[in-house]
């Protein structure tokens, strides 16, 4: 015989955990599917420093396991499987994954969403150890360093006026001759006397001694011309891809990908909530992830009281 969660949560990162931590305090029969391990993109950061209850910081793996063990000391369950479809159009929610069936009366998708890479050799390795994808997380590790930013869109402008104000040194750079940013960011980041762009560039090479991040390499894409730059961390900000190839039409998603669901986490199928980096929203960081998770379940506490 099947057996039926009160709640599903597709993804295992800070607003996954959160939720199941609200959920399994609550006495819901809860089960978090999990395709790698606790904490998610999180787990790219070597050292989180902005979230608060820990004075001297903390790594992102270890948080990610640390609401992982807090979830299930109430009885939370975590299932490590990746989800391949879903079906939400019955009262019943399905989520099929590769390691079997689940069934559950609501579910939080808190599958999150990958920064783009730049693909480039050992950028996966000097990911956390000189290679960023968020200024915010780890910016404060740069005060009075040399540092790069990738990319000409609104982040990457936000981005660099961030680290400019922390890094002794800010290099801009983007594919092209303007930016993609919005008007507002042009005039305070070329007023910026430490911020520098290098236009209709791409870094073709991450260069390493010892294993360690030393500088970049970047190619002028008119005259092919390759430049080399010393710095201390490059930070990349080229998009997101949010992680919704799973739910093939079966909610709302904005046109960049995004599920659509406004602070009540509420999507447009009842009973189905979208949390932290995968749905629409203005600032995507641990903190308000977390408080995604626990305004989820507080909703679906709602939607089960109205429909049992």
């Amino acid at each position: 015989m099947q057996h039926i969660y009160d709640m599903i949560i597709i993804g295992g990162g800070p607003a996954g955990y959160a939720a199941a931590l609200y959920a399994s305090r609550a006495k819901l029969d809860v089960v978090v599917i999990e395709r790698m391990s606790a904490g998610g993109q999180m787990c790219l950061t070597g050292d989180v420093d902005n979230y608060p209850g820990f004075d001297e910081g903390i790594d992102g793996f270890t948080l990610g396991m640390k609401m992982q063990q807090g979830a299930e000391r109430f009885g939370a369950k975590t299932e490590y499987a990746e989800v391949t479809s879903v079906d939400f159009s019955e009262k019943l929610k399905k989520a099929e994954t590769t390691n079997g069936t689940f069934y559950a009366k609501t579910v939080v998708i808190a599958s999150g969403a990958n920064p783009r890479r730049l693909s480039l050799p050992m950028e996966r390795e000097l990911t956390g150890r000189g290679v960023h994808y968020c200024a915010h997380c780890d910016g404060g590790f740069y005060k009075d360093k040399t540092v790069i930013v990738v990319g000409g869109g609104n982040s990457a402008a936000a981005d660099a006026l961030y680290l400019s104000r922390l890094a002794s040194k800010v290099y801009v750079v983007h594919r092209r001759e303007s930016l993609r940013a919005d008007k507002l960011y042009h005039e305070p980041l070329l007023k910026a006397p430490n911020i520098e762009f290098a236009w209709n560039s791409t870094v073709s090479e991450l260069i390493v001694d010892d294993n360690r991040f030393v500088g970049v390499g970047i190619r002028n894409v008119n005259t092919q011309n390759i430049k080399n730059i010393d710095c201390d961390g490059i930070f990349v900000s080229i998009g997101r891809e949010p992680a919704t190839g799973f739910l093939s039409g079966a909610v709302a998603i904005d046109p960049h990908g995004y599920v659509i669901a406004d602070e009540s986490t509420q999507t447009n199928v009842k009973g189905i909530f979208a949390v932290g980096d995968i749905r629409t929203k203005a600032l995507r960081q641990i903190v308000t992830a977390v408080a995604d998770g626990a305004v989820a379940v507080h909703f679906a506490e709602e939607y089960l009281a109205q429909t049992e």
